[in-house]
């Protein structure tokens, strides 16, 4: 049982990267707005970004709880994937089951947590931090841990204090963290945000010429 629930952390991370990445963002098309199979969860993810950026990464309809209609459709929108993963899982592995209901469940936690208590969202999930406030928000897709972010190389850090001590987004000790990293950076690694160069002026040249340095 053990293995599966293993297993099932595991197949759920793949999902909520895949839901977050194509029903939740939608996928571009040239000349027209993004699709999703599920068009309602897509306008309510996008409003969710929105108040995001707009509250310094707050979002109230956390606060107002049920009666906020994203809430609601947030909340429905897990149950029934747990419901239906964890009804399909389980005539072959219990376990697998578990980890589905699991895993809906920690995902409601950590991303309402996040939102209500931004500093805390800084500090343990700062890949979804990232996923908000980078300049990119079509990246780091997964919230509860950035497995799969590592593994799609969508993982995109845009500061060092937004890189987390490990891939597996787990409390280490500082040298098995050191270790661990090194090694799935070696075949997974991370991305950072392009820093362009700066114009900036000197005073050794023309006032008309600008010197480039990177910054």
């Amino acid at each position: 049982m053990f293995k599966g629930f293993i297993a099932g952390l595991a197949v759920a991370n793949a999902f909520e990267w895949f839901a977050h990445k194509y029903i939740l963002h939608g996928v571009h098309r040239p000349g027209q707005p993004r699709y999703s199979p599920v068009p309602k969860s897509m306008e309510s993810h996008w409003a969710h970004h929105r108040e995001v950026r707009k509250q310094e990464f707050s979002d109230e309809c956390y606060v107002q709880g049920f009666e906020h209609w994203r809430t609601r459709n947030e909340v429905m929108s897990l149950a029934v994937v747990a419901g239906v993963a964890s009804v399909a899982f389980y005539p072959f592995s219990k376990g697998m089951s578990l980890a589905a209901l699991y895993s809906a469940g920690n995902y409601y936690y950590v991303h309402r947590r996040a939102h209500l208590e931004p500093d805390w969202a800084r500090r343990t999930i700062p890949w979804h931090y990232d996923h908000h406030m980078n300049s990119n928000q079509d990246a780091n897709w997964c919230v509860t841990r950035p497995w799969f972010d590592y593994v799609m190389g969508t993982r995109v850090v845009s500061s060092a204090d937004l890189k987390e001590a490990n891939p597996l987004g787990l409390p280490l000790p500082a040298p098995i963290s050191k270790v661990l990293t090194q090694a799935i950076e070696s075949i997974f690694p991370a991305k950072w945000v392009e820093q362009k160069p700066k114009l900036v002026t000197t005073a050794q040249v023309k006032d008309t010429e600008t010197v480039s340095v990177a910054s």
